[in-house]
């Protein structure tokens, strides 16, 4: 299935819908906030991302390849949970929050990428970190977080663990456009595979989970081989750009986001989405090569 990429013509339809929401005609759906995690380890050709395809029945995003990540669950927002690195006052000042959000935003970026792919940025203390995660103990509890029968705070509590919040770095902030039904306020972290950690194929909301260059990711989705939205494509693009995996860590250690939300623009006789700034002189030099 080819998605067409940015920047993409939008129909007049979808024009005519996004005007009636800014215009205040509509009323649009209030957004949920939402973290994702772009999981990198090094490779030959660049840096290396973990992609899961989501099951086609989803409601979302069915059938399109994402990063790990999920909305923020009302027990992220805890603040006895154990925390290693940057306290959430920093945390809220580059994420562009309020510090009560930076940390459950934190803390559901954790939590959801060891739901979602096993891998575990947590430690006994702020110089450690779990090197193995496969054992059947461990997968119990990750099934338990992912069904909330369990709290994060509960599960490292429990293992004498903290949150090893200086692994994650910044690199995104996304609002899904007004017209859109459902929508997420969805911040991007990256962070680099633990050492001794291994990714598992144990979502239930991806078919397939693939280890690809983000650059060459990009170039799949430009030839219609993989679907992405363009968030996600976009992402991948700029983390391909980028050397190796420690350049994008330094990166991301430094960097702020400002929430991005998607309007209407003219693309040549018709309307396209908008994208941030930074990001269109790589389109544009991708759309030329």
């Amino acid at each position: 299935m080819r998605i067409p990429l940015p920047p993409v013509p939008l129909p007049d339809t979808v024009v005519a819908l996004a005007r009636e929401y800014a215009d205040g005609t509509r009323e649009p759906a209030e957004p949920r906030n939402a973290a994702t995690v772009i999981v990198l380890r090094p490779g030959d050709a660049g840096p290396e991302a973990y992609y899961l395809r989501r099951q086609v029945s989803m409601d979302f995003a069915a059938g399109m390849a994402v990063f790990p990540g999920g909305g923020v669950d009302p027990r992220d927002f805890d603040a006895q949970v154990g925390w290693a690195g940057p306290e959430p006052a920093a945390w809220a000042a580059r994420l562009g929050c309020d510090e009560e959000t930076a940390r459950a935003l934190v803390c559901a970026a954790v939590r959801e990428t060891f739901e979602e792919c096993g891998v575990l940025l947590a430690g006994a203390s702020d110089g450690e970190v779990v090197a193995d995660t496969t054992a059947d103990d461990w997968e119990a509890d990750r099934v338990a977080l992912e069904s909330r029968e369990l709290a994060m705070t509960d599960f490292l509590n429990r293992r004498g663990l903290v949150l090893r919040t200086d692994l994650l770095g910044v690199w995104d902030a996304w609002l899904t456009p007004v017209f859109e039904p459902k929508r997420y306020r969805t911040w991007f972290f990256v962070a680099e595979l633990p050492a001794g950690q291994v990714t598992r194929d144990v979502s239930t909301e991806s078919s397939s989970v693939h280890w690809l260059p983000a650059r060459e990711a990009a170039d799949q989705a430009d030839a219609g081989e993989l679907a992405m939205m363009p968030p996600t494509y976009l992402t991948s693009m700029e983390v391909g750009t980028y050397p190796d995996t420690g350049a994008v860590l330094a990166t991301a250690r430094e960097r702020s986001v400002q929430m991005f939300t998607p309007t209407v623009e003219p693309l040549g006789d018709g309307w396209t989405l908008s994208m941030p700034d930074r990001l269109r002189p790589l389109v544009s030099e991708r759309r030329q090569a």
